[in-house]
């Protein structure tokens, strides 16, 4: 969830890394760190608490910190409280090791515990500077060199990590490894570069190395070598990366999420013509052959946050337009519940970045159990994308903001995408109505644009809102599926107590908590469902909620029971979804400008959760 950057080359390195966190803070905010060296003298290290703006004042933009080799680290606290003293890098007790780190070491007490037997002493309450002493003991004891100090200190280290390790003998050269923690490597002009992520060296290179489990690599000026556990040289093949570097950049857009908002309509449409060849599904890209879909007896759907939902809505989809049995998961809980996987079943991991812990140790067990596995995920080269059987890959781009919303709407369109030609594999749908879909879902980018036209809106009730605290969403079927996304980008980035319920759940609870001035948010786009939500939303106004109302044109009675009413075109419902989440994107990012928070990078939340 660390942010982690380093550069090794003839240019100056503290520039590159702050411009590289930068790209990276939604990853870590509670504390920024850089460690630069010049040549053979000293390294410096410069760190601060608090936002990278901080660091950035101390070391005016970089221009202060003298060196052609450096790495550079964004916290987000685990162990220990954020703070100058536990922020990164760590060093050992005489500097000689240098790192930073990314992941969770689990025995970090054990390790601790014998090092300081062996008279390390400790500063930081950090896990990371455990692993720091930890090279240093095996480098020092026995003599051995980077590498194999290095590899030492991960057979003994239980837990995910990104490490990247510079050593005071070894001048210009960075040392990085990985455990389920992701990290990549840029060449260019004989330089070299490493990251936690794509953004933060797309502005310098699109020739990347991915560096896979368990490996170490070493990198020098313009040249980089990988190694296995046993420190034993292997071969990496270069990855171009197609993203344009400016989309990683705001655009002229106030925040990050409000851009990715807007680009949903090109991103939904580049994801439809990635699987549409000549007006029909194509899934030779893919590899899920039209055989191998006859024979799936049982989807599980396997996803956290707002992927959840993702799987949530294509669950109906799914059971809606074949025969196929579908369960959605959490992958936090997956692999701790002992149920049996269905023979001849498939497992479908969504997940935007492909790094998700819990979504890829989900991964990992279904493929022990010999299940077949699919990820649906955004980022070429990721530890799902390179361990599924077979992967979807969205193209959403890079998405900086920590709340999802162009993800999320490449990964319905995906969803659906699957849900059709399990249908025309399966002979459970004709080509005729197959080809009345694919032509209505051509019409959701602009129909995406339609409803972003009205966001003025939107953003004049939301700023009605901004004393709200607490918000209800109720929905039935596939409305329900969008409450639950509608409802977490409230709580995430406005900070108000909201939930999401299936509307006829009401009566069971959730109706007590209703009173006076409390919002209640009716998604309302499925027709033969509409009456009945209708009836819950009377039921809850009789209690004195305030209501909102979010349907497709030509539901104009709806003006009569909401207080507040967004429509959306109309469309074949199993795609109303696509539309319904736009307003909803839109009123939590309304409310959270009103209330004057930082959009992009909540509190106590990053974008990529690669720890459990």
């Amino acid at each position: 969830m660390c942010g982690i950057v380093g550069f090794t080359g003839t240019e100056q390195a503290a520039p590159i890394l702050l411009d590289g966190l930068s790209k990276l803070e939604y990853r870590g905010y509670d504390s920024a760190g850089i460690a630069v060296r010049d040549g053979s003298g000293e390294t410096e290290v410069v760190k601060a608490k608090g936002k990278l703006n901080v660091l950035k004042k101390m070391t005016n933009n970089g221009e202060a910190v003298k060196g052609s080799c450096g790495i550079g680290h964004t916290r987000w606290a685990t162990h220990g409280e954020p703070s100058t003293l536990n922020a990164h890098p760590h060093s050992s007790d005489d500097e000689n090791v240098i790192a930073v780190h990314n992941g969770i070491i689990e025995n970090y007490q054990e390790l601790r515990e014998k090092l300081v037997k062996s008279n390390y002493e400790f500063k930081s309450q950090t896990d990371t500077e455990v692993a720091v002493k930890l090279i240093d003991y095996y480098y020092k004891k026995y003599g051995l060199g980077p590498v194999d100090s290095i590899a030492r200190a991960m057979i003994r280290i239980r837990g995910s990590y990104a490490l990247c390790v510079m050593f005071k003998e070894h001048p210009g050269e960075i040392y990085t490894a990985r455990k389920d923690s992701p990290m990549i490597i840029g060449i260019a002009d004989g330089e070299t570069y490493v990251a936690s992520d794509v953004p933060a060296i797309l502005k310098y290179t699109r020739n990347v190395y991915y560096i896979g489990n368990m490996e170490i690599a070493k990198l020098e000026k313009g040249n980089v070598t990988f190694y296995n556990i046993d420190r034993e040289v292997i071969q990496k093949e270069l990855t171009e990366i197609k993203w344009d570097a400016e989309a990683a950049e705001k655009g002229g857009y106030e925040h990050f999420m409000l851009k990715e908002i807007h680009e949903q309509p090109k991103v939904v449409r580049d994801t439809i013509n990635s699987v549409i060849k000549d007006g029909k599904i194509d899934f030779s890209s893919i590899g899920l052959a039209d055989e191998e879909m006859q024979k799936i007896s049982q989807i599980y759907i396997v996803a956290c946050g707002s992927a959840y939902h993702v799987g949530m809505a294509v669950q109906y989809v799914i059971e809606d337009l074949t025969t196929i049995p579908v369960r959605v998961e959490l992958a936090s809980e997956f692999r701790y519940r002992k149920m049996t996987l269905v023979k001849d079943s498939l497992v479908i991991i969504i997940s935007q970045s492909g790094e998700t812990a819990d979504s890829l140790a989900a991964l990992r067990e279904a493929k022990d159990k010999g299940i077949k596995t699919l990820g649906i995920v955004n980022v070429v080269g990721s530890s799902i994308a390179r361990e599924a059987d077979n992967v979807f890959y969205t193209l959403a781009g890079p998405e900086i903001s920590v709340a999802t919303t162009k993800a999320y709407s490449t990964q319905l369109i995906a969803g659906y995408l699957l849900a059709m030609q399990f249908a025309i594999a399966r002979g459970e749908m004709s080509d005729e109505k197959c080809s009345e879909m694919i032509n209505e879902l051509y019409t959701i980018p602009d129909k995406i644009e339609k409803i972003l036209e009205d966001k003025e809106r939107i953003q004049w009730f939301a700023n009605k809102l901004a004393g709200a605290k607490d918000a209800f969403f109720i929905g039935r079927g596939i409305d329900y599926a969008i409450s639950l996304e509608g409802s977490l980008k409230m709580k995430e980035i406005s900070y108000i107590h909201s939930e999401a319920y299936a509307a006829g759940e009401l009566k069971h609870g959730p109706i007590s908590l209703i009173e006076d001035g409390i919002l209640v948010i009716s998604v309302l786009t499925q027709q033969d469902l509409y009456e009945k939500t209708v009836s819950n939303m009377v039921e809850v106004k009789s209690r004195g909620a305030s209501l909102m109302g979010l349907t497709t044109y030509g539901n104009y009675s709806m003006e009569d029971t909401a207080d507040f009413t967004v429509y959306i075109p109309q469309t074949d419902p199993h795609f109303a979804g696509s539309l319904s989440v736009i307003p909803l994107q839109l009123l939590g990012y309304y409310v959270s400008v009103a209330k004057g928070y930082d959009v992009d990078k909540p509190r106590n939340l990053a974008k990529s959760v690669t720890v459990e």
